[in-house]
């Protein structure tokens, strides 16, 4: 049921991007690094965990210097002693946009985690340890996130922007009965860009 809901999200996904491609619809494609870390304590860490996005952002709305706007993300992040996990979010974003093309970013996101082990799994049958099948685990995944954006064409509005992103994010529930959560930071570097707009 759970890798169901996953799928399904994924596939909306997927259909909402491709039915808005021809509506100048922007495209977000990040790579970046997990760390299972406390939020603001460290920035890249090693060794590095990697993980690619995937997403889009609608119109919102524009008022003086500020863009609030909604956006939606797929993503698979590979952590070799822990997991490697499937995720999809939503986030409200408001942007301040800057007269020289420097955006300052903030958004706040929930997610849903789909998390696989990276190392083979036992269960005791009561004689001898076999080994168990890993169907994953299902997480609930808050975020917050804050960056800079750099837009190449200033005064166009559909204009590329190369985009640099803390994200702080929540993985629960991890381990119930002794650790219910566990705090996680992603760096990302990243471009959004309009791959239909006008020429």
């Amino acid at each position: 049921m759970k890798c169901y809901f996953l799928q399904l999200t994924t596939v909306t996904f997927l259909w909402l991007m491709t039915s808005q491609l021809n509506a100048q619809q922007a495209v977000t494609v990040s790579v970046f690094n997990e760390s299972t870390t406390i939020p603001f304590t460290t920035f890249i860490n090693s060794p590095l965990h990697p993980g690619v996005q995937v997403g889009t952002e609608f119109e919102g709305h524009v008022k003086n210097h500020f863009r609030l706007y909604p956006s939606i993300t797929v993503g698979y992040m590979f952590h070799k002693k822990l997991f490697q996990g499937l995720y999809a979010d939503a986030n409200i974003g408001v942007d301040y946009q800057t007269g020289f093309g420097v955006n300052i970013k903030t958004k706040l996101g929930l997610g849903y985690l789909h998390t696989f082990t990276t190392q083979e799994e036992y269960q005791f049958n009561g004689s001898t340890y076999e080994s168990k099948g890993d169907r994953g685990n299902a997480r609930v995944m808050p975020s917050f996130t804050i960056g800079l954006g750099y837009n190449l064409q200033k005064n166009n509005p559909l204009s590329t922007e190369i985009f640099f992103l803390y994200q702080s994010w929540i993985e629960y529930p991890y381990s119930p009965g002794f650790i219910p959560l566990m705090s996680h930071t992603n760096i990302h570097f990243g471009t959004k860009f309009y791959p239909s707009k006008a020429k």
